[in-house]
């Protein structure tokens, strides 16, 4: 009996000639099967031993880049030329209404648009996460919280909109632009919630990808925002009241066309319905968006900085025309689709 009992630990000798024959038959295993079995994706960039793979490869990463950010710009050009063809409409009315609407537009909504689109922002790491992670149950949560908090948000900003007026004079505005551009803002407040809910809808949509939807919505609104401008503001004389219908409409139909394609079942389990869980760490994801939201202000507010100082020159609203004009064409389409080029993208 006592000699089938098997020592706890075998002879020091012993033991380390078994160790090392383990050692050497495990090294020989993994060498092989990893020689054996080891291969490079189809879609991993090759070695890149020269000049030539170097542009081999930067061309296919190109090609990649481009077929997602192409639509990306597209959507980005068409959603600010909603507030650029809305100028141009209103500079045929009157100086005075183009001066209006350049401040509204410039200064008033731009200081929402950087907050919501900064604090909106922070869902671009955390659905490229999700998705790259696979729990595509997370993204419609936090595309919920996100409205959440950013309509939380606009119910605040709409003191700024509501106020606009006195605060526009109180900096130094011209009676006329700031009694003027204060009247628009108070009927442009539905844009504001407006944006509170595309920001996270977008970036929920370009997390999976889904960008050519967001496109073919986009120059669809265009489109009708264009004609209807024209018929408002100047065939039915609506002036300012007409580009207050047609911009703040013209945003409301974006939103409902992109949720009612999110609740349609096309994008699979990454909706599933409106959840209590949207609820849960809210402030953690505010400390967040309000992180994400710096970054971007600064450089939305530059901009809005340039259009107030345009206000105390001679002959303003001329000078504000002419930079808002400036402003719409080149900063905010250029810099604002160039940013969205990297953003489909990298999360894959």
């Amino acid at each position: 009996m006592a000699d089938s009992r098997q020592p706890l630990l075998s002879p020091r000798g012993n033991q380390n000639e078994n160790d090392d024959q383990l050692m050497s038959f495990t090294r020989s295993i993994t060498s092989n099967s990893f020689a054996s079995s080891f291969a490079a994706d189809a879609d991993d960039i090759q070695p890149i031993n020269g000049v030539r793979d170097f542009f081999r490869e930067f061309l296919r990463e190109s090609k990649k880049l481009w077929f997602l950010a192409a639509p990306a710009i597209f959507t980005s050009v068409c959603q600010y030329s909603l507030g650029a063809i809305t100028q141009v409409f209103s500079g045929h009315v009157g100086t005075l209404e183009l001066a209006a609407v350049s401040v509204e537009n410039s200064v008033i909504a731009g200081f929402s648009f950087g907050l919501m689109l900064g604090m909106g922002s922070a869902l671009e790491t955390l659905c490229g996460q999700a998705f790259g992670a696979g729990q595509l149950d997370m993204l419609g949560i936090y595309m919920q919280r996100s409205w959440l908090i950013l309509n939380t948000t606009a119910i605040l900003l709409s003191l700024v909109y509501i106020f606009a007026g006195p605060l526009l004079r109180l900096i130094g505005q011209t009676a006329a632009i700031s009694k003027a551009a204060g009247i628009f803002s108070v009927w442009m407040i539905p844009q504001l919630f407006a944006y509170a809910f595309n920001f996270p809808m977008a970036k929920f949509l370009q997390s999976q990808s889904k960008i050519m939807v967001m496109a073919v919505i986009s120059v669809s609104v265009l489109i009708l925002h264009t004609i209807f401008s024209w018929l408002l503001m100047l065939k039915l004389k609506w002036g300012l009241v007409g580009a207050a219908v047609v911009l703040n409409a013209s945003w409301v139909i974006i939103d409902l066309a992109q949720f009612v394609y999110i609740i349609s079942g096309t994008c699979g389990r990454a909706w599933n319905g409106f959840s209590l869980k949207a609820f849960q760490n809210l402030w953690g994801f505010v400390k967040l968006s309000l992180a994400s939201a710096v970054m971007l202000c600064l450089e939305v507010w530059y901009f809005m900085a340039l259009i107030l100082f345009a206000g105390y020159l001679k002959n303003a609203e001329i000078a504000v025309d002419a930079l808002s004009i400036c402003h719409f064409f080149i900063a905010s389409m250029l810099t604002s689709s160039y940013s969205a080029l990297l953003a489909p993208r990298v999360p894959h």
